[in-house]
């Protein structure tokens, strides 16, 4: 991958982020594509405002033959003419496991995300094959990092405000949170590892816990006291009406609560073993928490 141009769209996503430094580390020169203006100047990164560019003006000394793709799944397909414009013949996108844990849910919007998911991943593999181009898709499960992701940082945000934190049930659901450098890192593994075409993989963390037992920790690593409030299902759905007034709560909804007794895990055994990949374990640092002003 040495000096390997690599095109990556969702740059600026808190995976992109991570995904850029472990590109540069290994000595790649990346385009990175992003809906807004970067100013951030590296010798390694050329920034591309994804508006600005016509890709009947992509000229043939501008070839990018390897991609990654870290934006939502659905908005891919408005950029296969510009990928075939760059000439790509590989490329690894990330998907989410959503698309099956969410499938059946209750609430209109979880149902519609993971329609876009399994649409998604459907209008990736046509397009790739029907141009013979190497293609693999990486769905992650609940991903945390850096504090700024919506699943364990959320956790810490509520547990800061509120002393607490509210659970359906006995939530024993099982989780398999997997940490962001871990999700890059995999990314990274397997748009180098190119004996691998055309196939799908579940990214999970190194750890298979239950959910009560993760927010548990999200406390420990606050340094408080683990206090988990048990409310019945009508309450939950109260609360996440009346927090839905709150920016940072608005897409809570009564089907998560439900999910916390349920098992959501995924066989990554083959990802393991196909990318030599070794996730780290459900261990929360303070880098991994939101800032005391978010």
């Amino acid at each position: 991958m040495n000096e390997q141009q690599v095109g990556l769209l969702g740059a600026t996503s808190l995976v992109g982020e991570c995904l850029l430094q472990q590109l540069i580390q290994n000595h790649c020169h990346i385009t990175a594509f992003s809906r807004q203006h970067v100013t951030q100047i590296h010798p390694q990164i050329t920034w591309q405002q994804l508006n600005t560019i016509n890709p009947g003006k992509v000229g043939a000394e501008k070839k990018i033959p390897i991609w990654l793709c870290v934006a939502p799944i659905w908005v891919l397909p408005e950029y296969f003419d510009l990928l075939l414009a760059y000439g790509v013949r590989r490329i690894v996108v990330l998907s989410s496991t959503s698309r099956f844990t969410k499938s059946t849910s209750f609430d209109g919007n979880e149902r519609k995300i993971a329609f876009q998911l399994i649409e998604g991943e459907q209008l990736v593999q046509t397009w790739a094959t029907s141009h013979g181009i190497d293609w693999i898709i990486l769905r992650s499960t609940l991903i945390y990092g850096y504090g700024r992701d919506k699943n364990v940082a959320e956790i810490a945000q509520f547990i800061r405000r509120f002393g607490f934190f509210p659970v359906f049930g006995s939530a024993n659901g099982l989780r398999q949170p997997i940490h962001v450098e871990d999700v890059a890192s995999a990314c990274f593994y397997a748009l180098s590892t190119l004996n691998l075409t055309d196939r799908s993989y579940s990214l999970t963390g190194g750890e298979t816990l239950p959910y009560r037992e993760m927010v548990e920790r999200v406390f420990e690593a606050l340094d408080r006291t683990p206090r988990l409030l048990t409310v019945p299902l009508w309450f939950f759905r109260m609360t996440t009406w009346g927090l839905r007034w709150l920016p940072r709560y608005q897409h809570w909804t009564a089907a998560m609560a439900e999910r916390m007794n349920q098992d959501l895990i995924f066989d990554s055994s083959d990802t393991k073993q196909d990318l030599n990949f070794s996730p780290r374990s459900f261990k929360l640092t303070a880098a991994d928490l939101p800032s005391q002003n978010c």
